[in-house]
């Protein structure tokens, strides 16, 4: 068996979440590709080292500007400073190059939520659950995601219970449908009342759902 290249140690260490050891081993390699600047970004954004995540990703961006990952790990990294819009312009610049990603999508819908912009923030998440129906359940180790702000997770898994029911997985909608009422962005009268779950009644995990919140 071959022994690993310096790389590919490092990206061992990232597989395993060891970003301390990553980020040392990333650091001493030479020359610095642009992959490699955005792996640092990564291990530095996962370790809430966001200013140097930033001048990697920078970095990065020097040597290929076009490179859509590095654009939706800025975005990602402005998410988290909560510069919502300026998230939301790297990710769309994001979307030019990979125009069929559907993490870069399920970022932008995320990052349009933030900003209130609740029906284009659907929209995102449709298109993102359209590409991929599992890209709510993924993660990637190069790719970086966006934490929902509590206020807008009501908001987030109301939209995503519709989705889910679109592509039709009826227990995934009732999920998230049963968390959206929780947070208080629906109620039981609501949805009773919304044409998008009326293909629900007599499911049984929908009529559960219902009986659970007229005991509350």
């Amino acid at each position: 068996m071959e022994s690993m290249t310096p790389e590919q140690q490092a990206d061992l260490h990232m597989a395993r979440k060891r970003y301390q050891a990553a980020i040392q081993a990333y650091s001493q390699l030479q020359p610095k590709t642009a992959e490699i600047w955005n792996k640092l970004g990564i291990a530095n954004q996962q370790m809430l080292i966001m200013d140097e995540a930033r001048r990697c990703y920078e970095a990065s961006l020097k040597l290929n500007p076009k490179n859509p990952d590095v654009l939706n790990n800025l975005g990602s990294l402005y998410y988290n400073f909560k510069d919502y819009g300026l998230a939301e312009r790297y990710y769309r610049k994001a979307l030019k190059f990979s125009p069929k990603s559907s993490l870069i999508y399920k970022n932008l819908g995320t990052a349009l939520l933030a900003e209130d912009k609740l029906k284009k923030g659907w929209e995102c998440y449709q298109t993102a659950m359209k590409l991929d129906p599992l890209i709510f359940e993924r993660t990637s180790q190069y790719k970086v995601g966006g934490p929902t702000p509590s206020q807008k997770r009501g908001a987030m898994n109301y939209f995503l219970a519709v989705s889910y029911l679109r592509i039709g997985n009826v227990d995934r909608a009732v999920d998230y449908l049963r968390m959206a009422i929780d947070q208080g962005y629906t109620d039981r009268k609501k949805v009773m009342g919304d044409k998008e779950f009326a293909v629900l009644r007599g499911q049984p995990a929908f009529e559960q759902l219902l009986i659970e919140q007229r005991a509350q």
